[in-house]
């Protein structure tokens, strides 16, 4: 009996150690995983720090439900004024993905049907507002493809010939334009295509859209914000008009010229917000909530593209070896923001730099995709040679989707190569659909030219360009990091 307690004791002393244990080992890969994380923000300020010659960043990441926030730099050069999760930026176009959600859950609230004529909504008489008969729907609006033949205020001539003084003039636009002005301008409106089949990117469509929110609503587009968005995410330091002491982060132009914020008499709906790290953080969590309808409304494919496609006027939404991921830019006069979102894998992230000139944009561009690759490599666990096999006299390429994700995106899978002068469009090689996930495609070796090094990439649906798996054994290790093909 004794040695029964004896061994029962033991076996619990043992079990309390093998569960300090596991839960220490836990604990190390939690913070190893945390630490990869970090390390792989820091990396990206660092060559974005170069690239863009920006004062300051802020990057924030929410994966799997953690948010992590980092900030390099300083506000102001020489002030050491570093930037922290409160700190208030312009984030100009971002604005656009809000007025988007006010309108999906309009659509679903059946205040608004995305097939209707938008002046069903619009107050006042707009003939002028059709093509040869056919009008202008609520989807085509928010997806960019109304067939404007310009912009509200129209600035194309401004944007032809930009200059080191540019943005005065377009201050004073901004300062100068009305919505007594608008209106008119909108009445002398021209179509120069079929609405709903070309895209051109337009800040008057979402004035338009805020003023048929408030006629949908009865309420101001701000107040429409506040209620519905700003309240529910408890983004508590955002707004389109701040209190009058707020101070917003100085932005500059690559000159170091201190650069003024964007005014705006019109509704604000186009770039107008002001808001947090913090805050952004918040909605990319929102953004991220697959089981939101309104969400799920506003990422939705709504002309049914089978390339890419905007939802509620994000910039481009695309599928790739990651699944769905919506991406949106945001550029005021001294600063830009570039914020996406894979709601599938469970990542977004948003990047803030006090700093704009015309390079800005690709130099965030490059580093959020680099981020991006950086916090998704878990998912490319391939090894050996990666995406092709040689059976008899053919190259059997293979692709096979992730099984986690959704296989009915997938429209397409072509391969781009320098044998098809990177065509994704090619008809010849254009993948065959084998079960849900799978795809392949049989070349005969002859169309490769011998002893050389063809370099390919899978894409699906024509635009989303896979990145190969980092330990495929056939993969570039510099450059495009292309996969290398031999015969």
């Amino acid at each position: 009996m004794h040695q029964s307690k004896f061994k029962t004791s033991h076996m619990k002393k043992y079990i309390s150690i093998l569960f300090l244990c596991i839960s220490s080992l836990i604990f190390a890969q939690k913070n190893t995983a945390e630490k990869s994380i970090f390390i792989a923000m820091d990396k990206t300020a660092s060559i974005l720090s170069q690239k863009s010659k920006a004062n300051s960043i802020s990057i924030g990441v929410v994966k799997n439900g953690k948010t992590y926030t980092r900030h390099y730099g300083e506000i102001d050069k020489g002030k050491e004024n570093i930037a922290n999760n409160n700190t208030v930026f312009e984030v100009a176009s971002i604005t656009k993905l809000f007025t988007g959600l006010l309108t999906a859950q309009a659509v679903l609230e059946r205040k608004l049907n995305p097939n209707d004529d938008i002046r069903k909504y619009i107050s006042g008489s707009y003939p002028n507002l059709e093509y040869n008969g056919t009008p202008i729907t609520i989807k085509d609006l928010v997806s960019f493809r109304t067939g404007f033949s310009k912009d509200l205020p129209d600035t194309e001539e401004l944007r032809k010939n930009r200059n080191d003084s540019s943005y005065l003039a377009f201050k004073k636009i901004d300062e100068t334009y009305s919505r007594e002005k608008f209106f008119e301008d909108l009445k002398n409106m021209k179509l120069d295509t079929l609405p709903g089949t070309k895209f051109k990117y337009s800040n008057g469509s979402l004035n338009l859209t805020a003023h048929i929110l408030e006629n949908v609503y009865q309420k101001s587009y701000e107040t429409l914000l506040k209620e519905n968005i700003f309240s529910k995410l408890d983004m508590t330091s955002s707004g389109i008009n701040l209190n009058q002491n707020t101070a917003i982060a100085n932005g500059y132009n690559l000159k170091g010229v201190l650069m003024p914020t964007i005014s705006d008499n019109l509704w604000g709906a186009a770039g107008m917000l002001k808001s947090t790290l913090g805050d952004l953080t918040k909605f990319i969590v929102y953004e991220l909530n697959t089981k939101n309808k309104i969400v799920q409304e506003s990422q939705q494919n709504l002309l049914n593209s089978p390339t890419t496609w905007n939802g509620y006027f994000w910039d481009y939404i695309q599928v790739d070896e990651n699944g769905k991921n919506c991406w949106k830019h945001g550029g005021a006069f001294g600063t830009q923001n570039m914020l996406v979102v894979y709601p599938e894998r469970q990542l977004g992230i948003s990047i803030i730099v006090n700093i704009s000139d015309e390079n800005t944009g690709n130099a965030l561009g490059e580093a959020i995709v680099r981020l991006s690759n950086d916090l998704l490599s878990e998912n490319k666990k391939q090894t050996g040679i990666y995406g092709y096999k040689i059976v008899d006299d053919n190259v059997i390429f293979v692709y096979e989707h992730d099984k986690n994700l959704d296989p009915n995106l997938v429209k397409s899978v072509s391969i781009a190569g320098s044998f098809d002068k990177w065509n994704p469009n090619d008809q010849n090689f254009q993948m065959i659909q084998k079960s849900k996930n799978t795809f392949e495609l049989s070349v005969p070796k002859s169309q490769f030219e011998k002893d050389k090094t063809h370099f390919f990439k899978f894409v699906i649906n024509k635009t989303g360009w896979m990145e190969a798996p980092k330990n495929a054994i056939n993969r570039e290790t510099d450059g495009d990091e292309n996969l290398i093909l031999r015969i």
